[in-house]
C-alpha cells in the first residue's frame, strides 16, 4: 500500500518542500579512487579548489564520502575513512556554515564523528545492514537518513569502468519496492522516524547496465515506497554502455538521465556536475511538475 511522503524534510537550517521542486545533492568524493575520477583526498589544494567549486555553485546539500564505492572497489578501515572526510567537512564548513551535510558512509563510527563535525545527515548505501550500529546512531541523533537499495553481485572491469555482471531480479523495479520497503520498516523498527528518510533505488549498485535502464524508466513505480527518491544517475556506467564515453565525459548523458529522473519523480539528483544539472532539471521541473 502506498503510504504518502513526508511534506518536507529539515536537513540541517534547511528546510526541503518534496514536491516544490528537484534539489540537487553535490558530490564531494575525499577518495583517491572515485570512479568519476573527481577524488580529491591525496591533495589539499584540490579539496580546496573542489569545496569552493561547489560551495559557489550552492547545491541544495554536499555528500562527502571517503570510501569508494564503485564496483569491485575495496573496502577501506574507518581510521582511513575519517582521515579523508573529516578535513573535507572541515573546508566546507570554512566556505559555508549553513549548507547541508550529509556523510556518505557505511560505518557508524565514522557517522558519529562526521555528525560531531557538522554533518546533518547520513547517506548509507548498504541501506542500514552493514554495520548494526548504524540504526541506532541514527535513531538517537535524529538526523536525516538516505536508505539507499543494492545487492551484492559480481563486479567485472570494462574499458568503461567498473559494472555488475549476472545480477538477477524478476522484475527490477517490482523487487526494488518490495527490498526498499523491508528496509524502511527495519529503520523505523529501529526508532527512525519516517519523516527522516530518504529512498534512493540505487542505480549502478548490483544491477547491470540494462536493469539500471529499466530502473530508470519505471522509477515511478518507486512511489509505492512512500518516501521522497534520492536518484544518482551521474556519469554511471549505464550512461557509458549507452554514450561509448568515458565517466569524465558523460555531462550530456547524466543530464538527460537526471531530467528523466525528474519526470519519473524523483526529488532530489546527486550529481557530480551540479551547475549544468540545476539548470537542466529546472527546464525539467517546468515541464513536469
Amino acid at each position: 500500500m502506498q503510504v504518502n511522503k513526508a511534506a518536507s524534510l529539515r536537513i540541517g537550517t534547511r528546510e526541503l518542500a518534496w514536491g516544490a521542486r528537484t534539489y540537487v545533492m553535490g558530490v564531494l568524493n575525499a577518495t583517491p579512487d572515485s570512479f568519476s575520477g573527481d577524488g580529491v583526498a591525496a591533495d589539499p589544494e584540490t579539496l580546496e579548489r573542489r569545496v569552493r567549486e561547489l560551495v559557489d555553485e550552492a547545491p541544495d546539500v554536499i555528500d562527502i564520502g571517503g570510501e569508494s564505492t564503485r564496483p569491485g572497489a575495496a573496502p577501506v578501515d574507518a581510521a582511513t575513512e575519517l582521515a579523508r572526510v573529516l578535513p573535507a567537512i572541515e573546508a566546507v564548513r570554512a566556505h559555508d556554515l549553513d549548507i547541508p551535510i550529509s556523510i556518505d558512509t557505511r560505518k557508524a563510527v565514522v557517522a558519529e564523528r562526521a555528525i560531531v563535525a557538522g554533518v546533518d545527515a547520513i547517506n548509507d548505501v548498504s541501506g542500514l545492514r552493514d554495520d548494526p550500529e548504524m540504526a541506532e546512531l541514527a535513531a538517537g541523533t535524529g538526523v536525516p537518513v538516505v536508505l539507499m537499495h543494492s545487492r551484492r553481485a559480481r563486479a567485472v572491469t570494462t574499458k568503461l569502468g567498473g559494472q555488475y555482471r549476472g545480477v538477477r531480479y524478476d522484475d527490477v523495479a517490482g523487487d526494488v519496492v518490495r527490498e526498499g520497503l523491508e528496509l524502511v520498516e527495519t529503520a523505523l523498527e529501529a526508532g527512525i522516524a519516517r519523516q527522516a528518510l530518504i529512498f534512493d533505488p540505487g542505480i549502478g549498485f548490483g544491477k547491470t547496465p540494462a536493469q539500471n535502464v529499466e530502473l530508470l524508466r519505471k522509477l515511478e513505480t518507486l512511489r509505492e515506497i512512500g518516501l521522497p527518491l534520492l536518484v544518482g544517475v551521474s556519469r554511471k556506467s549505464f550512461i557509458g554502455e549507452l554514450t561509448g564515453r568515458p565517466p569524465g565525459d558523460r555531462l550530456e548523458g547524466s543530464l538527460a538521465a537526471a531530467v528523466a529522473a525528474v519526470a519519473k519523480g524523483a526529488d532530489m539528483v546527486r550529481v557530480h556536475d551540479v551547475a549544468a544539472t540545476r539548470r537542466a532539471v529546472t527546464v525539467g521541473d517546468a515541464l513536469y511538475r
